[in-house]
């Protein structure tokens, strides 16, 4: 009988580290192909374990709420036939049969590193997720999208498991369980709910997802002295411009063309003006990043906050930022995104504006040293200067905040980034074509 060494799977290119939420088999029991072993956490996403090889699980390395590094073992699967050995993953390379004098043991161990699943896939309705081998019985089962929606999950965050599945399949597939406990239910993974002695206090615990949000941003704070400029601009060309064309934009892209899009081009106009606020920080060194890639702060349905980034931005067009930009903010909102898609940012945008908010004060995304947000855009009567003279007109304005680390980013270098950003806005082309 062979041994395989099953090993942390690598998440993502800045990924060194994994939490284990879940063991989904404990020893003794039988594996599949492609089944869920067990369920892990990174900063970034939560995702299920498939494992790489059928077989009998054997030791487990880790328990719990233990962080592992990437590439370490964390289990054992016993496999039939001592003398083929398993392919290694190229993630990890496998490691040499153990001999003795000459002579292979009989028992080989081979370390293989098994493809994380996707953090969540195919959504339902929003707020229930199905790993590929849920949706690939379900299928074939005939399970429609409502009646899987109803089946009661006993995995992580109430996720259907092949478990959950196969047992609905046994049953007369009529009375399907119920969610009985005491919840406050969002689209997000259910939060306990507790109430203080007196009744007049409820205590909703922190999901694990706003736990990591608050460690970042405590972080941010305790690592960047914060300071934010602000300035506000006139956007009427940008905003003339979507009106006249954004049916247009539909009927040649596909797509819809937001303001967003708009103003990342002059995002990256102005980062190519001034390139050290494109930098991170390395204890007394300064990263100076030649790629230009932009991250997009999303809220959750749940009201948490993602970050997809934009990557080679200052590669794509105005309808390759807009197609870019819809697609990212639609997989967001259904929790699609795969791990590499919200790591590798160099600088940050926000939208406080979605929320009717004129302007905000955004912490650093870290390892950035900047971050902005954009204000709600508002007509206002403002000062024009004209060949006749100074008129008083109706204007689209909006105000920007950057918040930038003083570290390496001193008060003239964050001023001179907004007024880059305010010329080149502002020289918005109103007659350009799609």
């Amino acid at each position: 009988m062979a041994k395989v060494e099953l090993v942390m799977p690598k998440m993502g290119e800045s990924i060194v580290e994994a939490t284990i939420l879940k063991w989904l088999k404990s020893p003794g029991d039988k594996i599949e192909l492609d089944e869920a072993i067990l369920e892990i956490a990174t900063d970034k996403v939560d995702s299920e374990v498939p494992s790489p090889v059928a077989g009998i699980m054997g030791e487990i390395l880790f328990q719990e709420d233990d962080v592992v590094e990437i590439g370490k073992a964390i289990a054992y699967i016993e496999t039939e036939g001592g003398s083929a050995e398993p392919v290694a993953s190229p993630a990890v390379a496998a490691a040499p049969a153990a001999k003795t004098n000459g002579v292979a043991k009989a028992a080989t161990i081979t370390k293989l590193a098994p493809v994380a699943a996707p953090a969540t896939v195919s959504a339902s309705n929003g707020d229930r997720f199905y790993s590929p081998l849920v949706r690939s019985i379900s299928k074939a089962e005939g399970i429609s999208e409502g009646e899987l929606s109803q089946i009661q999950g006993t995995g992580l965050n109430n996720r259907v498991t092949k478990s959950d599945i196969l047992n609905y399949v046994k049953s007369d597939r009529t009375a399907v369980p119920t969610q009985t406990t005491t919840s406050v239910k969002t689209a997000a993974p259910t939060a306990t709910v507790s109430t203080s002695v007196s009744g007049n206090v409820e205590i909703v615990q922190m999901d694990r997802m706003r736990k990591l949000i608050a460690k970042h941003m405590v972080n941010s704070w305790h690592t960047s002295p914060h300071v934010t400029s602000f300035i506000e601009v006139d956007v009427t060309n940008i905003v003339n411009w979507r009106n006249k064309n954004k049916n247009k934009f539909i009927e040649r892209y596909g797509q819809k063309i937001t303001y967003t899009p708009i103003l990342f081009e002059s995002i990256v106009k102005a980062i190519q003006d001034h390139p050290m606020v494109n930098v991170s920080v390395d204890g007394d060194n300064i990263l100076v990043k030649k790629d230009i890639n932009i991250g997009m702060a999303a809220a959750l349905p749940d009201g948490n906050l993602i970050v997809p980034v934009i990557k080679n931005a200052d590669q794509l067009s105005l309808s390759g930022l807009a197609m870019k930009v819809n697609d990212l903010a639609n997989r967001a909102r259904g929790n699609k995104l795969k791990p590499d898609e919200i790591q590798g940012g160099t600088f940050t945008v926000t939208n406080v504006g979605t929320f009717g908010n004129v302007m905000g004060t955004p912490i650093i995304n870290q390892p950035q040293v900047a971050i902005l947000a954009l204000g709600a855009i508002q007509k206002k009567p403002a000062v024009m200067e004209t060949e006749y003279g100074d008129i008083i007109a109706i204007r689209h304005m909006m105000f920007l905040s950057l918040s930038y680390d003083h570290r390496v980013v001193d008060g003239s270098l964050g001023g001179a980034v907004l007024r880059s950003l305010k010329i080149h806005m502002e020289a918005f082309d109103p007659n350009r074509g799609i």
